[in-house]
């Protein structure tokens, strides 16, 4: 595992989108389809903004080009919340990425891919049958969750055990929903949703790259416990540690972090 410290929010940005402009331009110089996992949340808007300003500018083809959201938030009907909802994840990428790229570039809607909370299953055997993931981009939640993968007793599942997690719907545990609601909702606790299905460890660990990008006072002490620790369930994120080409981006203007 690599680490890295950014001076600040727009430097972090600037350096995840220089990765993620990396990758999708290695594939399309190549002529193949690229697998690109993506996240949500505010600590992305500016990497999807200078990310979309760049293949723009470049004129990069995404013909080949797909994208394989994390999650997605569950309605009371098991159904994935609509783009309409202010807090569908559908919605946040067509307005802070997709809608941003130029037409001409060739990303299509249907080259977008997020998990069906009805069968997830699907998404995880289509996902494998295109390749895998090529590169995934990751936040960390200040349980230190990834996706909405969130912190198990070892008591409850080996390390092994979670490391082999598939893409299924999962209940949020209560800091997320806090989280969450003041993040994203306005303090609106009745607007986040109880449920999501997310992309499981599985699918995650096996991306041929991983970028965790970090930018909050709060994600202070589940960094310090990955840089410290060993891969365990009460600690998503830790699993980075194994990983044989991950690397962590924080800002040394919010994140009291020395670099190993």
């Amino acid at each position: 595992m690599e680490w890295q410290r950014a001076a600040n929010y727009e430097d972090m940005s600037r350096t995840g989108a220089d990765f993620l402009f990396a990758a999708i331009r290695r594939g399309s110089q190549d002529g193949r389809r690229v697998n690109l996992g993506l996240a949500t949340g505010n600590t992305m808007l500016g990497v999807y903004r200078e990310l979309a300003a760049r293949l723009n500018r470049e004129r990069v083809d995404l013909r080949q080009l797909h994208t394989y959201n994390l999650d997605e938030y569950v309605g009371p009907d098991g159904e994935p919340v609509p783009e309409t909802h202010p807090l569908s994840y559908r919605r946040y990428m067509r307005e802070n990425l997709f809608s941003a790229l130029d037409p001409g570039l060739g990303f299509a809607p249907e080259q977008a891919h997020f998990p069906d909370p009805v069968e997830p299953e699907r998404f995880d055997r289509e996902l494998e049958a295109a390749g895998g993931l090529d590169f995934q981009l990751l936040g960390i939640g200040f349980n230190g969750h990834i996706a909405f993968n969130e912190p198990l007793s070892p008591e409850l599942i080996s390390v092994a055990g979670f490391a082999a997690l598939p893409s299924r719907v999962i209940a949020l545990a209560e800091l997320t929903i806090q989280t969450n609601s003041r993040l994203t909702a306005g303090n609106d606790l009745a607007l986040v949703p109880r449920q999501a299905v997310t992309m499981g460890m599985k699918p995650i660990l096996a991306a041929r790259e991983i970028l965790l990008l970090a930018c909050f006072a709060e994600q202070l002490d589940p960094l310090r416990r990955i840089r410290d620790g060993r891969p365990t369930p009460t600690l998503p994120a830790s699993y980075l540690l194994d990983h044989p080409c991950s690397r962590i981006v924080f800002t040394g203007d919010t994140i009291g972090l020395d670099t190993p």
